[in-house]
């Protein structure tokens, strides 16, 4: 009996031991709390790093958890080894006060003995907020604060660091740091009527900058923008809360309407001598950047035409604002703006990018405009300039000329020969080069890798040390039942070859049918199928797939890495060919034996809301259900930077706005549909959804929207997100 006794208590031990095992193996799940909440896939990085001038160092801002501040800690570059603190967080207390101050940014000055801090900062639109800001003096380590009459925008050092200039109520203002005097420069500057050293709200959505003044190199001038927007029509968003709600009333331009009068001025501040620029007698024109060339008192102008089909470099003499003609740049359908122009420190030279070939590539000019060379040259785009070392004479960019879904640094001399590839590891690279193209840091990630920073030796590209590997994530990523993102690419029947990504659930069976979800955004020169990390939308994927869903995205016609023709074929037609190619990713997918045709859903943001909205209309016989987030659904209702650029204008080419718009194509409704929209949106205003919504009730139409109270384009805040995901999550799980 006793025996028996315990031979049952051994095989019950093994039996509890080899369960505690099997449990041990098992992979968790994803859960929405994870990935909005818990900030479980929270990825490390190297960030606010600022190079030194000598470029042998970079500062960081490091969490001191000891004394819960934020420090500032130099670098050794060539070691990566921290080698002081510049400046330890819980020194930075105004007089007078126990607290030091809590700041977002930093920024010093050219000769590194002071420092901007902005705290207290109130974002705005996508690029702009106001804060307010702190100087701190190296030696002798006081902090004060840089102006009493309330937060200021974009404050930045001269190049001397004598003093600092700032956008305050719409006016231009400088705060000499000597004497501490406050001096204003414009005096005419008035809400929804005239800015002065910012941009308004179109120029900082579509041409992405919202600081609109620049010291010249000198530090005795500055050149900057003003905009007359008082003839811009207003749009009125009404912010809930109050007993009654508010209003919130801004200039924003429509398709077809009319935009701010831009003008370009220089400032002398020794003798407070204002000097307008001379751009033309057409108004109905964009300045989409400015910037001084490195000839004393020479200014850079670029002016585009109303089609954006036109862009043209202005010289401009400062002191007399004449100007002429440099380079002049057309095409058949529109020309994009970038920061690509780059002018050479011997006053001679400028380099830019253009797809004048087919294919966006870097040319060599000189100041009258004559083509010296062509510096890059092949069927795959060029992405970003990142730096240009003179004294080496070589060119660093990052192009697309592996893959359309890598980013690889490389470079090319000046002649435009001896081109070296300096990165390795598959994937994208973001590069951030030191003053001197010395040392860069490397931020590399693959789609199923986060980011690995480190710092690598140029020209040569000889890796020095790895920053952070996020070795704790990849860890906790193998707790995880997750599933590798695999790009395939897949011809239409037009024959037109489009690049896609998959999903599949980690207990994939071949022999099973399987839902498919799509996820799309579509726009112009953009790209979803790219090899980089993507934290959000992965992990949502990967439980999505973990439910048992195939996820896929594929990249239409008018997406970009794969040139201008592939690009831009697009133009004038807006979603035509985008919403084509989605429905043949819908027949391609459907045709796998593995995969439900009757269950194949749709979804996106934005653009890619637009997207799903006409692939349900559209291509209602090949999606079961599509999910629109923020969707634009008339292009007359967007702005007019964006929407002409790709339509011309609707005077010009009504059709090409009515057609494709999800509006129009209500009637062909049959699957389920999901519009999500905040109303505090001041990009794609809720109108769209409004419109859309309209539509679908006139054509008797069932449908399921929601709308998010106060919340601007990106749908975010609190716990906005996961409740956003939670709601997308269940609709389909009952719908798909």
């Amino acid at each position: 009996m006793r025996t028996l006794f315990f031979k049952i208590f051994h095989f019950l031990l093994l039996v509890c031991l080899f369960s505690g095992a099997v449990k041990a193996q098992q992979k968790q799940k994803i859960t929405l709390e994870d990935i909005w909440q818990k900030n479980t896939f929270a990825a490390k990085t190297v960030s606010g790093v600022d190079w030194a001038q000598d470029g042998r160092y970079y500062t960081s801002m490091v969490a001191n958890n000891q004394s819960n501040a934020t420090d500032i800690i130099r670098y050794n570059v060539t070691t990566g080894q921290p080698v002081a603190t510049v400046v330890a967080g819980q020194d930075l207390k105004i007089a007078g006060s126990d607290k030091p101050i809590d700041f977002e940014e930093y920024t010093f000055s050219a000769d590194e003995q002071r420092i901007l801090f902005s705290t207290e900062t109130e974002p705005i639109y996508r690029h702009s907020s106001r804060s307010q800001y702190y100087v701190y003096d190296v030696k002798t380590k006081t902090l004060r604060l840089l102006s009493t009459k309330g937060k200021q925008m974009f404050a930045t050092f001269s190049p001397d660091g004598s003093r600092v200039a700032f956008v305050r109520d719409n006016n231009l203002f400088y705060v000499d740091l000597a004497s501490n005097q406050e001096k204003q420069i414009t005096t005419n500057g008035e809400r929804n009527k005239i800015i002065n050293g910012g941009t308004d709200w179109v120029y900082e959505e579509e041409f992405s900058f919202a600081q609109a003044f620049f010291w010249s190199p000198d530090g005795a001038k500055i050149a900057f923008y003003t905009f007359d927007e008082s003839q811009v029509k207003q749009y009125t968003l009404q912010m809930w809360g109050p007993l009654y709600p508010q209003n919130y009333t801004f200039k924003y331009p429509k398709a077809g309407e009319a935009n701010s009068v831009v003008s370009i001025s220089v400032v002398d501040l020794n003798t407070n001598k204002t000097t307008r620029q001379d751009i033309g007698t057409e108004t109905d024109i964009y300045i989409p950047r400015i910037g001084w060339t490195e000839t004393k008192d020479l200014l850079w102008i670029q002016r585009m035409n109303r089609l954006q089909n036109t862009l043209e470099i202005l010289h401009a003499d400062v002191n007399t604002g004449k100007t002429n003609v440099a380079l002049r740049l057309t095409d058949k359908a529109y020309i994009e703006i970038t920061d690509d122009l780059k002018y050479l420190k011997n006053g001679k030279q400028f380099v830019i990018s253009s797809d004048k070939d087919g294919y966006n590539h870097l040319y060599l000019y000189d100041l009258q405009g004559k083509q010296l060379q062509q510096l890059t040259k092949g069927n795959w785009d060029v992405t970003d300039v990142v730096g240009i070392n003179e004294k080496q004479g070589l060119v660093y960019y990052l192009a697309a000329e592996v893959s359309p879904m890598e980013k690889q640094l490389y470079s090319v001399n000046l002649k435009g020969s001896n081109k070296k590839r300096l990165t390795e590891a598959k994937g994208t690279h973001r590069i951030s080069m030191n003053p001197d193209f010395t040392y860069y840091l490397d931020y590399q990630s693959t789609a199923n890798t986060p980011t690995n920073v480190s710092l690598h030796a140029a020209p040569s590209g000889k890796l020095v040390k790895n920053l952070e590997e996020n070795t704790q994530l990849q860890a906790k990523l193998k707790q995880f039942n997750l599933s590798p993102l695999q790009f395939i690419s897949f011809n239409t029947t037009e024959n037109v070859k489009l690049n896609a990504y998959v999903i599949k659930p980690s207990n994939f069976d071949a022999a099973k049918k399987y839902p498919v979800l799509l996820f799309v955004y579509g726009g112009p020169g953009s790209q979803q199928v790219l090899d980089s990390w993507n934290s959000g939308n992965y992990f949502w994927f990967q439980m999505l797939a973990q439910r048992g869903y195939i996820v896929a995205c594929v990249d239409n016609r008018g997406t970009g890495g794969r040139g201008a023709a592939f690009r831009k074929i697009t133009y004038a037609n807006l979603g035509h060919y985008e919403t084509i190619d989605q429905i043949e990713g819908a027949k391609y997918f459907g045709s796998l034996p593995y995969v439900d045709k009757s269950r194949i859903g749709i979804w996106g943001w934005s653009f890619g809301g637009y997207m799903s909205s006409l692939a349900l209309t559209k291509g209602a016989d090949y999606f079961k259900t599509a999910i629109a987030v923020a969707p634009v659904t008339n292009w007359r209702y967007y702005d007019n930077i964006y929407t002409e650029r790709y339509l011309k204008r609707p005077q010009e080419n009504a059709a090409g706005y009515d057609e494709n718009s999800p509006v129009t194509h209500v009637d062909k409704l049959k699957g389920k549909y999901l519009l999500i929209h905040g109303t505090g949106d001041d990009n794609v205003h809720f109108q769209n959804a409004v419109a859309m919504e309209d539509a679908l009730i006139k054509a008797n139409k069932q449908f399921e929207s929601f709308y998010y109270p106060n919340r601007n384009h990106g749908i975010s805040g609190g716990n906005t997100r996961l409740h956003l995901y939670t709601m997308m999550t269940n609709f389909l799980l009952k719908n798909l």
